[in-house]
């Protein structure tokens, strides 16, 4: 028996160790289909950001669907945002902004709405550090 035949390849070693996580693997292709969704509208909806949508179905593809992931970073539009996010930990200065501006207006719509100064501190607090993060991510092109 030759030494490549205890080798299984890397797509066989997916769907062994896949077999027994169905239902994960399902949970994670329906949420990654979801956020592709969400990106495409956020394509068409400028107040919508697409990058962060696009990170979390490329997430749930690289753990459920390994074609899925294929498709997703050969996609001329969305497949460089997520090569790009993988291989430099950069986004966008574009996609950045919304981000960012999308935040600021989410905080300060809640504080119209909300009308009470503990609620708009607590909606601070849950965004403060989300915001610091993606402030402080490189950005590409």
């Amino acid at each position: 028996m030759s030494k490549g035949s205890y080798y299984l390849s890397s797509e066989m070693e997916y769907q062994l160790a896949q077999a027994g996580n169905k239902g994960k693997v399902l949970i994670l292709k329906v949420t990654g289909i979801f956020f592709v969704g969400l990106a495409i509208l956020g394509v068409i909806l400028p107040i919508l950001p697409t990058t962060p949508f696009l990170l979390v179905a490329a997430a749930c593809f690289a753990k459920s669907s390994p074609a899925m992931q294929r498709k997703l970073l050969a996609n001329k539009t969305f497949g460089p945002l997520i090569h790009d996010w993988q291989k430099y930990r950069s986004i966008p200065r574009k996609a950045k902004r919304i981000a960012l501006l999308t935040m600021i207006l989410s905080v300060c719509w809640s504080a119209f709405m909300l009308q009470s100064a503990m609620l708009t501190a607590l909606v601070v607090a849950l965004v403060i550090g989300p915001f610091i993060f993606l402030l402080r991510l490189p950005e590409s092109k």
